[in-house]
């Protein structure tokens, strides 16, 4: 099997074309500003910056993100060669510049010039059924959006915020009104109750890939993700910070079981950017969603 070429694809396709839901949430709540404000004139800017990348096939934003594989497959799927092929297409796609050289050894500081290191790019692997259509989506998150993540542990006296989901919601409040302008507002927030503290940053990213406006099955995550939508965008701080309507895009919440000690809530921000694309892999061929 050779998965170079659908990978490579999909990367350049990731880079280049922000995924219709985002866009139509953009154009959706830039119905909702006041004419002539800076949220309007932001949003607008976006949109324009969105059209010229599809249709110059240049990479959404100059931070092209570290990169992310989720994978699901049957267990008989050839994972070390897809790793392998996917490197492959990592070190051609920044050789383009569609990919900017976002790899450093943290040590020494060097840079390693095509986007390889340890656990880089990162590969998340979830089985499925023997007969199941294999998938895989790749994310490139921005680091400026990673940096205004934030994991809490409750209960939290400074936000007087204890260990149940009114706790939670103060918790991820709290994170949008640090975020600001930092994150490149409106954002986005991937979230996990629960957990340990890697787990629930593993499960506050795999939030991200869900489309806007999906609830959660679970109707009690779900009602909070509407309310903690509806307190966000009611703060004011609007597109890059600087005031409107527009905070955030959409809020999306899982859980994962806990040790009894431990409370923690991980909040995943990301940018309006949000570069996520879907490959469904048939006999090395596929088509992307």
């Amino acid at each position: 099997m050779d998965f170079y070429p659908i990978l490579l694809e999909l990367i350049i396709k990731t880079s280049t074309e922000l995924p219709e839901d985002i866009t139509a949430a953009l154009k959706s709540h830039l119905a909702t500003e006041e004419g002539g404000s800076s949220a309007t004139s932001v949003l607008e800017t976006l949109l324009e910056n969105i059209r010229l990348a599809h249709e110059r096939q240049l990479p959404l934003c100059q931070d092209t993100g570290t990169i992310h594989f989720f994978v699901t497959a049957p267990d008989d799927f050839p994972r070390r060669q897809f790793q392998t092929d996917a490197c492959r297409a990592v070190v051609e796609a920044t050789r383009r510049g569609l990919l900017r050289q976002n790899c450093v050894e943290s040590v020494t500081g060097h840079n390693t010039g095509n986007n390889l290191g340890y656990v880089n790019p990162t590969f998340h692997w979830e089985e499925a059924d023997d007969n199941a259509i294999p998938k895989v989506t790749v994310l490139l998150k921005g680091g400026g959006s990673e940096n205004v993540g934030i994991q809490y542990s409750l209960p939290d006296e400074t936000l007087h915020a204890g260990r149940d989901l009114d706790g939670v919601k103060k918790c991820l409040l709290d994170a949008v009104y640090r975020a600001q302008g930092k994150g490149c507002a409106p954002g986005i927030l991937g979230v996990c109750i629960g957990g340990d503290r890697a787990g629930g940053a593993e499960e506050a990213k795999r939030q991200l890939l869900r489309r806007i406006g999906d609830r959660s099955i679970d109707t009690t995550l779900a009602t909070l993700e509407q309310e903690v939508l509806t307190k966000a965008n009611a703060l004011g701080i609007g597109p890059m910070g600087l005031g409107g309507k527009t905070t955030l895009l959409d809020v999306f919440i899982g859980a994962r079981t806990r040790h009894p000690a431990s409370f923690f809530v991980t909040v995943c921000y990301n940018c309006w950017c949000m570069r996520r694309q879907t490959l469904e892999i048939r006999n090395c061929e596929g088509s992307v969603s």
